[in-house]
């Protein structure tokens, strides 16, 4: 996370009382909500009631007289840290309490009242499932009802994600087959070219997340959240759950994601006109980037500088692709278990001549994925990766991280649905061994007071001034990473 504040501006009480500072979360550069102070005071305690002083980080102090710009800066920082270290924590990150006070505040800021709406899902193919949810609705009960509308059954809904995309500008869509779904009578679908911007998470209203972009290029769609393709089979076992991996694995075919030979394509032709989407799934299982996610055409400072490259991750992997010049396309593979650590940062662009003003002129942000890489057994190197997408390609590592730490230690993916139980939300205790995911925010000018969340890997300089290697907590460790010997490069 990063909280940032562009400039003081204070705000009349709701009394016309004495003014106040309001705090604004982005996420991936949308604002989520707009808080005070009091606010995550009241967020501070609740927790201390709950876990205990010992369990929390230490809260900015209460002050007696209007704080100073140095004080506010002052204040933002230890703001910063502070949602930083309980978002990062297992315990108070995936709390009910923490993530229920986002959401709040997103419904509040977003001015948005509670009622019955309908929402548009969208499946890899294109294919539309319309639900029925209340605006107030979390990430978690979308899913659900997705999930019965699809007639999934309740043990693979852990098995699936909702996400949110871009559309591309090109607007692309081909038509394809008829997938079997109850009440779904079309016989014809198309494809879609989205942009991944991000999985939903927990603290937030997917409705009110994605009406507030006010933008129609902005869908929902389900998508499987593992990586490791030995889960298939579980998925595969039921009709519904093999009709959507095959959905998807097709999907990603038709727009390039996985790489296919002629023949192969020609063989997973034939066993798509025979409708043996079993057979389909088990070819396409042995092809280059299958389960991957691809991003954006971005550039690499790896082999060379300022390369062009393709960045796919998938398989516990990072895939970098790239065309060299008078070379055919050519991949680099960097294995998550030798990446010792990671980080994002990001560069705002300060124009020639300007003070030190914050938030005043500043240009679009640059984003980087940096990793500590292996390349042998005892040379560890940088690679740095330059794209938009660069928070999401560190939520893709570290959920591979996840994923490799729950098989290590012999648990499953499977999730336990939350239950509501005398109003209480229970979750599977497993699930809390697994560090809560980080917000994701990129920074984005604003002409009054916001509190910006990002990835505790993400820190902020401006271009020009002089820079300094990341601190310690800019850095997120592996606990995958593997030293390994030459014999196994």
């Amino acid at each position: 996370m990063h909280f940032s504040i562009p400039e003081t501006e204070s705000r009349s009480g709701d009394s016309g009382g004495s003014a106040y500072v309001a705090y604004n979360i982005h996420v991936n550069g949308v604002l989520h909500c707009r808080v005070r102070y009091s606010q995550l005071l009241g967020l501070h305690e609740q927790l201390r009631k709950e876990y205990g002083a010992n369990v929390l980080p230490a809260f900015p102090p209460k002050k007696l007289f209007s704080l100073t710009p140095a004080e506010v800066e002052q204040r933002r920082e230890q703001l910063e840290k502070y949602m930083q270290a309980v978002r990062q924590d297992p315990l108070l990150g995936s709390s009910e309490t923490f993530n229920s006070f986002l959401r709040r505040a997103q419904q509040e800021t977003q001015q948005v009242p509670t009622e019955e709406v309908s929402l548009e899902v969208l499946l890899s193919n294109g294919q539309k499932v319309l639900i029925n949810v209340l605006t107030s609705d979390q990430t978690e009960d979308v899913l659900e009802a997705v999930a019965a509308k699809l007639d999934l059954p309740d043990d693979l809904i852990g098995y699936f994600s909702l996400f949110l995309v871009r559309e591309k500008e090109d607007g692309a869509f081909s038509w394809h087959f008829f997938l079997d779904f109850p009440s779904f009578k079309s016989h014809y679908i198309f494809f879609f070219k989205p942009i991944v911007v991000r999985k939903l998470q927990e603290f937030e209203l997917p409705y009110v997340s994605v009406t507030s972009l006010r933008s129609q290029e902005y869908k929902i769609v389900l998508r499987k959240s593992y990586w490791d393709s030995a889960y298939d089979d579980d998925v595969m076992e039921n009709r519904v759950g093999l009709n959507l991996l095959y959905a998807q694995t097709v999907s990603d075919i038709e727009r390039g994601w996985i790489l296919v030979t002629k023949e192969q394509h020609r063989q997973l032709k034939s066993l798509q006109e025979k409708v043996s989407k079993k057979e389909f799934l088990r070819l396409a299982q042995t092809l280059r980037h299958y389960g991957y996610l691809r991003f954006d055409a971005c550039v690499a400072d790896f082999p060379e500088k300022d390369c062009p490259v393709v960045v796919s991750a998938g398989n516990s992997e990072l895939s970098l692709q790239l065309r060299l010049p008078g070379q055919q396309l050519r991949e680099g593979s960097f294995r998550v278990t030798r990446m010792r650590c990671w980080r994002v940062t990001s560069s705002v662009p300060l124009p020639s001549g300007s003070t030190s003003s914050p938030g005043r002129g500043r240009g679009e942000v640059r984003l980087e994925l940096a990793f500590e890489y292996l390349m042998s057994k005892d040379r560890l190197q940088w690679v740095t990766i330059t794209s938009p997408q660069a928070i999401m390609m560190s939520i893709c590592l570290q959920s591979m991280v996840d994923e490799l730490m729950v098989k290590k230690s012999g648990g499953s993916i499977r999730k336990m649905l939350r239950r509501r139980v005398g109003g209480t939300l229970r979750r599977s205790d497993s699930q809390q061994a697994v560090k809560s995911p980080p917000l994701l925010v990129s920074i984005t000018s604003s002409s009054e007071p916001w509190l910006s969340s990002k990835l505790s890997a993400v820190s902020l300089r401006g271009i020009g001034s002089p820079s300094t290697d990341a601190s310690a907590s800019d850095v997120h460790g592996n606990f995958a990473f593997e030293g390994i010997g030459d014999e196994d490069l």
